[in-house]
């Protein structure tokens, strides 16, 4: 069985789409996958499977909608793949406040937006990643969740550097 990060978007934030971890993981449970933890309330899952990265997403997509009635994007990356993201990044990562990973569905092949206002902040996008630094804060950036979807027509979620680095941290462990 291979272990796998699974994120969520969009969940248990501003009490919008609420689902309980407990009930999420019994769901994952059921369907058979293996090892199943969750950290922290916003959608941030390890499992293990045997399935492709795209069956889990859509079965996971699926299953939410049908039980708790929520269509929301499900973002599967393997441990490699997530190490690599947090290796790549191409900014300074002293401040952890201001550190974040934008994970993306899909690849896409643009290299820059246009968003106004972004002072000091900044971005990479990389294939299925846009790395951002953002010094003036995440309750002030320009730099968000919803612009990143817009701009690159594809689902996002984002995580800060903590959340990152425990993720990973994670999937070492249930191995």
């Amino acid at each position: 069985m291979k272990t796998y990060i699974v994120l969520l978007r969009g969940i248990n934030v501003s009490g919008k789409n609420k689902l309980p971890m407990k009930d999420l993981r019994e769901m994952l449970e059921n369907m058979k996958f293996k090892k199943v933890l969750t950290y922290i309330q916003s959608g941030n899952i390890l499992l293990q499977s045997n399935s492709s990265k795209s069956e889990i997403a859509q079965s996971i997509h699926e299953s939410i909608n049908t039980k708790f009635g929520y269509s929301i994007p499900v973002i599967v990356r393997t441990p490699e793949e997530w190490k690599k993201a947090i290796d790549n990044y191409p900014f300074s990562l002293e401040n952890e406040k201001i550190v974040a990973f934008s994970f993306l569905e899909n690849r896409v092949d643009l290299k820059e937006i246009e968003v106004k206002g972004i002072n000091d902040d900044q971005y990479k996008i990389v294939n299925d990643v846009v790395y951002l630094y953002c010094p003036s804060g995440f309750g002030k950036t320009k730099l968000t969740n919803n612009i990143i979807e817009k701009k690159l027509e594809v689902a996002a979620t984002t995580r800060n550097l903590r959340t990152t680095l425990k993720m990973l941290e994670l999937s070492k462990a249930i191995n």
